[in-house]
């Protein structure tokens, strides 16, 4: 495969789509950092992965759900006597637009 090269024009143009302001020195050391990323990529190409299933993560992921168990909660009357404004059995707060 062919080499993939990242010249100035296109990291200014990277910069704009991101609307970055880049000095020169920063426009110059991206372009190196860029392209050395692209080098690895092709690199990491190389691999031959053919019998590797994909995944997504490196370990198994299974949800841990706990039982629903029914425990002691404030009532609305304890949950709401310290609030500093409330309306009926909520919480008010003030409007902010």
């Amino acid at each position: 495969m062919a080499k993939k090269v990242i010249d100035l024009e296109q990291v200014r143009y990277i910069a704009h789509l991101a609307r970055l302001e880049l000095t020169p020195e920063e426009e110059d050391k991206f372009t190196r950092q860029l392209a050395k990323i692209l080098e690895y990529v092709e690199k990491l190409r190389e691999v031959d992965t053919t019998n590797v299933p994909p995944t997504s993560h490196v370990l198994p992921v299974k949800n841990v759900f706990r039982e629903d168990k029914l425990g002691f909660s404030l009532s609305p009357e304890e949950a709401l006597s310290n609030a500093p404004m409330k309306r009926k059995n909520h919480f008010q707060v003030p409007k902010i637009v």
